[in-house]
């Protein structure tokens, strides 16, 4: 299994928790800010949904530019598109090949400036990960607000299914000999 071929599973496999999170949020409780230095239930989806939308500029151009403006959408907006944009991505991250994804340059660009070089799979990389600090954002608004908190890595006091297919990764034939 390739870093790519690795990387699309593990995307792949936070999509329904990702979906999951959004899912949660009360619609009547979108606007919810636990104080007022934080960002609000909407920002933390509206990223994600930006973040995602970042990713086509990146396979097009081999940069971000980064701009996130306030939300723009409805909740049920703001997850439609997320889906949206998660199927194409699916679909055209299959056609990178492995030699782009481990070396070709990529930057980040906030506020007309480089903020940081590095391989197009590794800045995909990042904005996963990124995507997942950010749900975790997510879900402690969800408690602090009062919902139900949707089991992400293990069962939550609300929830006891994990959607992950990682935890079954020993019985997935071949997966540990690919992985090394």
């Amino acid at each position: 299994m390739t870093n790519r071929e690795f990387f699309l599973f593990c995307w792949q496999d936070e999509y329904p928790v990702f979906l999951k999170t959004f899912e949660a949020v009360p619609p009547e409780k979108f606007q919810f800010r636990p104080s007022p230095e934080s960002r609000s239930t909407a920002d933390l989806v509206w990223v994600q949904v930006v973040e995602k939308k970042c990713w086509f500029e990146l396979l097009k151009s081999g940069q971000i530019t980064w701009k996130m403006g306030p939300p723009e959408l409805s909740l049920e907006e703001m997850i439609a598109a997320y889906q949206e944009a998660h199927a194409e991505l699916a679909r055209r991250l299959q056609l990178v090949d492995d030699e782009s994804w481990l070396h070709k340059p990529t930057q980040f660009v906030a506020d007309g400036k480089v903020f940081f070089e590095t391989s197009m799979g590794h800045m995909f990389w990042l904005g996963l990960f990124d995507a997942i600090h950010h749900r975790g954002q997510l879900t402690v608004h969800l408690r602090a607000m009062g919902a139900k908190v949707p089991a992400v890595y293990g069962p939550s006091g609300d929830d006891p299914i994990d959607l992950h297919h990682a935890f079954y990764w020993p019985a997935r034939e071949g997966f540990l000999a690919a992985a090394g």
